[in-house]
């Protein structure tokens, strides 16, 4: 009876180990990345699938590496902790802003483009002073409220405006909207926040260049222009800017070569002085 046991208890371990094993192959063959998919034209929902910039990179580097590409959306702010985690996912995509704190969690491809950011408004709202009509100084923006979505850039550089202060150590600087009445209200994504102004829960947005042209062209009503900070004296004017790059677990070093290596390739310019990430924002802006 023991024996019986014992070759019993040896076959459902081997079967075990086979089905483990057949697990982690699949899993092996399989990228999952996390994206926030409102953020066209980098990342968005074309009916049920996600498609975009970032999409179509990493199918790229999943033909490059051999292996089937996964998106998962995810809320924007759960994207860097959990890819740091490096269990439910192997990297980010979804037009990631490089900064120094998120480098201590997670490894940076190469920067693939550099966005400013933009004020979204009203259109009619005569409030919103603008320079030349060209751009908007954070100062015309005092008392107003603003509309960003959560974890952004643009709420990065949002907070830090309203709440800096030269006494904090973090900062070490007065904001530009610090002591104005400046409020800022939070969104799970860029297009629910531009519907905060219709609905006037909110004056103006601020997010990224593409972002916010991708709104004003498909939605009636808006205007928007970029976001600069005001020249100290004999000084320009100087945009609010930052670079976007696809986030791994630190340590995965096959797949931050593979990512590199397909953004170096579609950084070249042609003949015309395009590169292969200006045309494939101008298909998801439907600018071909």
């Amino acid at each position: 009876m023991k024996k019986t046991i014992s070759i019993l208890l040896l076959i459902a371990m081997a079967i075990s180990m086979v089905f483990a094993m057949t697990a982690c192959g699949d899993s092996a063959e399989k990228i999952i990345v996390q994206t926030n998919a409102f953020f066209a034209p980098f990342e968005y929902y074309d009916g049920t699938e996600i498609t975009g910039v970032d999409v179509e990179v990493m199918n790229m580097v999943g033909e490059k590496m051999g292996k089937e590409i996964e998106f998962v959306n995810v809320e924007f702010a759960a994207i860097i902790d959990n890819v740091a985690a490096g269990k439910v996912c192997d990297c980010g995509a979804a037009g990631i802003t490089i900064t120094d704190a998120r480098k201590e969690k997670v490894d940076f491809s190469v920067p693939y483009y550099t966005s400013v950011q933009y004020v979204i408004w009203a259109e009619g709202d005569d409030s919103i002073a603008t320079v030349n009509d060209e751009y908007v100084l954070w100062n015309a923006l005092a008392g107003k409220k603003i509309g960003v979505q959560t974890d952004t850039t643009g709420a990065i550089y949002t907070d830090g405006e309203i709440n800096a202060t030269a006494a904090d150590e973090s900062y070490g600087y007065d904001g530009v909207l610090y002591g104005t009445d400046t409020s800022m209200a939070s969104f799970d994504n860029a297009q629910l926040a531009a519907d905060g102004i219709k609905a006037q829960q909110i004056d103006v947005v601020i997010i990224d260049q593409l972002p916010a042209q991708y709104i004003v062209d498909k939605n009636e009503g808006f205007k928007c222009l970029p976001l600069y900070y005001a020249g100290g004296e004999g000084e320009a004017d100087s945009p609010t800017e930052e670079q976007y790059a696809i986030c791994v677990t630190k340590g995965n070093t096959e797949l931050l070569e593979a990512i590199n290596e397909v953004l170096s390739e579609l950084m070249v310019a042609d003949e015309n002085g395009e590169t292969g990430v200006d045309k494939l924002l101008m298909k998801h802006m439907g600018l071909e």
